[in-house]
């Protein structure tokens, strides 16, 4: 899953990123408004945690441009006001969820996942698919029932795998999704987890490599 973050208070901004990493997510930061809409403009996040007050460019203003482009990007808004009219003004924007400050952190990754199953079609909490079963929020993978203990991005390149529900997955998707902005693109990272996550799940091989195209489960 891709994420952005969009906070200004770095320190705060850089917690999330860091906990959310740590849940086997793509993240992302963004320290003011002006910059998110510049990340967005040419990366399709499943979701954008957004804050409300910004510098350069307000979040509201961010919120209402990603409605206004049609993405299938889900918007969660962070602020400190949490009365019911700042609530419903937000969600009026466009946002999807809405969490206010201070916030629980276990709350957050909760409603980040949630909403990353809905930006793309419906998926169920629990991914499975040739005997190969991935739990998102208890990071919990298994195959036949015996439990498989996988890296972060193992983790995170088989969890696109099982969402695709059998189509090819190509390199730069993965790269894309289990990877930040920072990775090269000529790397063979991609390449170099598929054998371990496969060496992992052990046989008969259920990954297969569409030569050219990319891979599927």
């Amino acid at each position: 899953m891709r994420v952005l973050v969009v906070e200004d208070e770095r320190v705060l901004a850089d917690a999330i990123a860091t906990g959310l990493r740590r849940e086997a997510m793509a993240v992302d930061v963004a320290y003011d408004g002006a910059e998110a809409l510049e990340k967005t403009s040419y990366i399709d996040y499943d979701v954008v945690v957004l804050d409300r007050d910004l510098p350069k460019v307000h979040g509201d203003e961010v919120a209402r441009r990603l409605v206004a482009d049609r993405t299938a990007t889900r918007i969660i808004m962070l602020t400190a006001a949490g009365d019911v009219d700042d609530r419903v003004e937000g969600l009026d924007l466009g946002a999807d969820d809405y969490l206010a400050k201070p916030f629980a952190f276990l709350e957050l990754i909760a409603r980040v996942r949630a909403l990353g199953r809905r930006s793309a079609p419906a998926l169920p909490p629990v991914l499975e698919r040739s005997g190969v079963r991935l739990d998102p929020g208890k990071r919990l993978v298994t195959r036949d029932g015996a439990e498989i203990a996988l890296t972060k991005k193992e983790f995170a390149v088989l969890e696109e795998l099982l969402r695709a529900e059998g189509a090819v997955v190509s390199q730069e998707d993965l790269l894309d999704k289990a990877w930040d902005e920072h990775i090269d693109p000529f790397t063979n990272v991609v390449r170099v987890t598929m054998m371990t996550l496969r060496k992992k799940l052990g046989e008969p091989q259920v990954i297969e490599t569409v030569p050219g195209v990319g891979y599927k489960l």
